[in-house]
């Protein structure tokens, strides 16, 4: 309160901050369309094929197959999304591989969706009846084609909210980004407070700007949720 009045009373000050607010804007946004979306966007693709490979392989009949599946899945749900960043960014040139920051964040991202979707997935394909597989067979389709076009398309829909969350959470979760110098939104704010020290004001926006998008893709989410709500009912 004693800062918002202090604000409020220094008409110098306000204005001050309305045009720090509105000139970082436009890079913060910019930083959004070019990073933040894309890193999101191309990481939860990739992280979704990873992810529904290693259902199958989860479920698969292969020990090996099975056991990769569940050390990947372990290891990645077992350490934090910032040291798996880290290892890959800072860590890989001591072995000789350096790579560059928005590759390294597409890598470290879908790694870490592929396993959390995997197991979304799985449960997704586990939860359909045995009843549809062995209405598969029954009519000559074999373990593959009885997958592919009765269980999966079922799956889908029981996995969908769940992935869509995922995707909501991967847009907050691309901040971590800009530890590893990628110029994503969160990092142009850190740019642009290191410059006036506005942290409070800066962080705020960026904030808020995080919310609006997640807002936004969270009223998709429930535009298709009831979509297909309506063709399950039917």
């Amino acid at each position: 309160m004693f800062l918002l009045n202090s604000i409020f009373q220094d008409p110098e000050r306000f204005d001050q901050l309305v045009s720090i607010a509105q000139s970082s804007l436009l890079p913060m946004v910019k930083g959004a369309i070019q990073y933040t979306i894309p890193l999101t966007i191309i990481t939860f693709v990739l992280g979704l094929i990873l992810a529904i490979l290693t259902a199958l392989a989860r479920i698969s009949s292969s020990k090996i197959l099975n056991t990769i599946a569940r050390i990947y899945v372990s290891i990645i749900r077992g350490t934090p999304l910032l040291v798996q960043l880290f290892i890959i960014f800072y860590g890989l040139p001591n072995l000789g591989f350096t790579i560059d920051p928005f590759p390294s964040a597409i890598i470290g991202f879908s790694l870490n969706v592929g396993a959390y979707a995997s197991e979304i997935i799985r449960a997704a394909i586990l939860s359909i009846p045995k009843g549809q597989w062995e209405a598969g067979y029954s009519i000559g389709m074999n373990r593959t084609q009885t997958l592919k076009r009765i269980i999966f398309p079922q799956a889908a829909r029981v996995s969908i909210p769940p992935l869509s969350n995922t995707f909501i959470s991967l847009v907050k979760d691309t901040s971590l980004a800009s530890l590893v110098l990628v110029s994503e939104m969160f990092r142009k704010a850190q740019e642009i407070a290191s410059t006036n020290y506005e942290f409070l004001l800066l962080y705020s926006e960026v904030a808020i700007l995080y919310w609006i998008i997640c807002t936004v893709l969270s009223i998709i989410q429930g535009r298709i949720e009831s979509r297909l709500d309506r063709y399950v009912s039917k």
